[in-house]
């Protein structure tokens, strides 16, 4: 007779632990269709100051775009034991957020672990942290923002915490956020609000774009900016 394996109570965990299930995101028509938003546009839709600083991506395509619902880790400086373990929990299309408190003393993810990446057959990677084996991540396939790299590898020891919330380069992310990263940046779109911010990003590109033709033109409307001068008493 087989003995079923223990079960751990969430109150039940070791300190610096825990692995809470996957949570999941948006619907995949949405997650699609913020594909066709750059992420400034998202962010000018969320009060233009989400998103995080201080990442660089480490892919070469510069058109690449990242979009996916967010699996969040939260794991000691480098250390990733964690992170292997949220990669035995993905689905296809997820994004791997990690918080490594922003240090970039040892990599997080290698080449290694690159090629489990592209076998789950992840969205990507944000990551507050160092990684390494540059010229593995430039290729296409896999793209990753991180805060820096290093050679210095890794330790797989713990503790670290799975699918809990996090902070992420000055980011708050929550497990199932939708991500989305481009040339500009990474920013997290909360699930419950992606619908109104997808319509939101909509209008705001056709807003841009009329803009964008009365600049070609020579139109510009000088009201634009004169109306907020006069407001704060400048006499223009």
């Amino acid at each position: 007779m087989t003995t079923p394996a223990p079960t751990i109570a969430s109150h039940q965990w070791p300190a610096g632990y825990r692995i809470n299930p996957r949570v999941e995101g948006p619907a995949p028509e949405i997650v699609a269709a913020f594909r066709e938003i750059p992420v400034a546009a998202i962010g000018d839709s969320m009060s233009r100051h989400i998103g995080t600083i201080g990442l660089r991506q480490y892919h070469a395509r510069l058109d690449t775009v990242l979009c996916g619902p967010a699996v969040t880790v939260r794991v000691r400086p480098g250390d990733n034991l964690m992170i292997h373990k949220a990669l035995m929990m993905v689905q296809p299309g997820d994004v791997l957020v990690i918080d490594g408190g922003g240090d970039v003393t040892q990599a997080l993810v290698g080449g290694l672990i690159r090629t489990t990446c592209v076998a789950r057959k992840l969205g990507g990677l944000v990551i507050d942290g160092a990684v390494r084996d540059l010229c593995e991540w430039a290729e296409e396939g896999m793209p990753i923002f991180a805060k820096g790299h290093t050679h210095r590898g890794p330790t797989k020891d713990g503790p670290g915490e799975v699918n809990v919330p996090i902070s992420c380069a000055g980011m708050a992310v929550l497990p199932g956020d939708l991500i989305v990263g481009d040339a500009d940046g990474v920013i997290a779109v909360p699930a419950a609000d992606a619908a109104h911010i997808l319509e939101r990003g909509r209008a705001h590109l056709v807003k841009e774009a009329k803009i964008r033709a009365d600049n070609e033109t020579g139109r510009s409307d000088p009201e634009r900016f004169d109306a907020t001068l006069r407001a704060k008493g400048l006499p223009v």
